[in-house]
């Protein structure tokens, strides 16, 4: 008995139908993840050392912040969509829908603190100008 239909099998989706956007999903924000992730180290490595203003001061700056931000952010979005597949694969029922929600919260909290941060930051570089 296949579980499939053959129009499933000729758009190329599984049975859940979003097999083949999760992977592409995963796949593009993994390649950013491979850019952004060396820049985020080099500038997370400029910062260390730098006494409270500087590093204010630092992140102020529109690089630095807008490589960090999009690092959180595209990281994020990546956990969220692996973590998803990952619980929907091993976990059933109400532990399910208790971990995807926690998941969910957890990044976009993560992603609204760090934003947060960084306008923060922004706003405190122009006023130590």
């Amino acid at each position: 008995m296949r579980y499939i239909t053959p129009r499933k099998a000729a758009v190329g989706m599984g049975a859940s139908g979003t097999g083949t956007a999760d992977h592409w999903f995963l796949t593009v924000t993994a390649v950013a993840l491979t850019i952004l992730t060396p820049l985020f180290m080099i500038i997370v490595a400029k910062a260390i050392g730098l006494p409270r203003e500087g590093v204010v001061a630092y992140f102020g700056r529109p690089i630095p912040a807008v490589i960090t931000a999009l690092f959180i952010i595209v990281g994020m979005l990546h956990f969220i969509r692996g973590t998803r597949i990952m619980i929907e694969d091993y976990l059933d029922h109400g532990a399910r829908k208790a971990a995807i929600i926690f998941s969910v919260v957890f990044s976009w909290a993560v992603i609204a603190f760090a934003v947060y941060a960084l306008a923060r930051m922004g706003l405190g570089a122009l006023v130590l100008v």
